[in-house]
């Protein structure tokens, strides 16, 4: 493969200070894109950058940008800096994730953690990126999600599982409504495709949720930069385990439960948007 294949294209990758997110960027990154290289603080996106160059990467393609997702507002004040300084972005990896801790916690935004850093921050970033994405002609949408979705259910009636609340429910919940929604996040005429995939059990700071040994972070970055590639095909709203197209939960492909978690999701983040 040429190390020049990714040439003239900018990527955003949320959650790149560290496990599959760093690596993903690495990889992008010699591929010849500019990577915009996200993580939650200023200092850490920086050593982030820095771990990168010393890995081989040039620094002219890298570019810091932070934001806690555990709070909307930084999530849309990044895509706003993405907006004035990228009018065309060909990659969005919508990677950062957190575990859902022991005890419910809910965020400043009134949402449960798990849910808005892993999906409400991945849905309010397509949608504030849409101009730049549809600009770029054939852009991708790449979601960083997991095979526990297909053991989750959606608690519509109360989503932040204030009543009744499991760690792994709730982490594989925000894994499901990330899988669900996927296909909405590509409208159809925007010129912009987006797909899921689980990117194997690796070890990376996730793993204590799964209990069980994990692969090195980079074969799941290559899972995840396999999907990136413009030679590689890809159907929108598709779901990807192990580098093959994979069934998704059930629910994730019902049109109803897919427009019902959109309006939902829009809800949540609210003003944000």
């Amino acid at each position: 493969m040429s190390d020049a294949v990714l040439s003239a294209r900018t990527a955003l990758v949320t959650g790149a200070s560290s496990g599959i997110g760093w690596e993903t960027a690495r990889l992008l990154s010699g591929l010849g894109a500019t990577v915009l290289v996200h993580a939650r603080t200023t200092a850490e996106a920086e050593d982030a950058v820095g771990r990168l160059i010393a890995a081989g990467a040039r620094r002219d393609q890298l570019v810091e940008l932070a934001a806690d997702f555990g709070k909307l507002a930084e999530v849309a004040v990044l895509a706003g800096t993405v907006v004035k300084h990228y009018p065309a972005l060909d990659l969005l990896v919508n990677n950062a994730a957190v575990m859902a801790p022991e005890r419910c916690t809910l965020t400043d935004d009134g949402n449960e953690v798990s849910l808005q850093v892993n999906f409400l921050a991945a849905h309010l970033l397509a949608k504030l990126l849409r101009a730049p994405l549809s600009a770029a002609g054939d852009a991708r949408i790449v979601n960083v999600s997991s095979s526990l979705h297909r053991t989750a259910s959606m608690n519509w009636s109360d989503p932040h599982r204030v009543k009744k609340y499991s760690r792994v429910a709730a982490y594989a919940q925000s894994q499901l409504a990330l899988t669900m929604a996927t296909a909405e996040m590509a409208p159809a005429g925007s010129g912009i495709t987006a797909v899921s995939l689980n990117p194997g059990l690796c070890d990376t700071a996730l793993l204590p949720l799964y209990g069980r040994v994990g692969a090195p972070a980079s074969e799941g970055a290559a899972a995840v930069v396999r999907l990136c590639l413009p030679d590689v095909e890809v159907a929108n709203g598709a779901y990807y385990d192990g580098g093959v197209a994979a069934p998704t939960a059930q629910v994730a492909q019902e049109e109803r439960s897919q427009k019902r978690l959109a309006k939902l999701a829009d809800q949540l983040v609210g003003r944000a948007a």
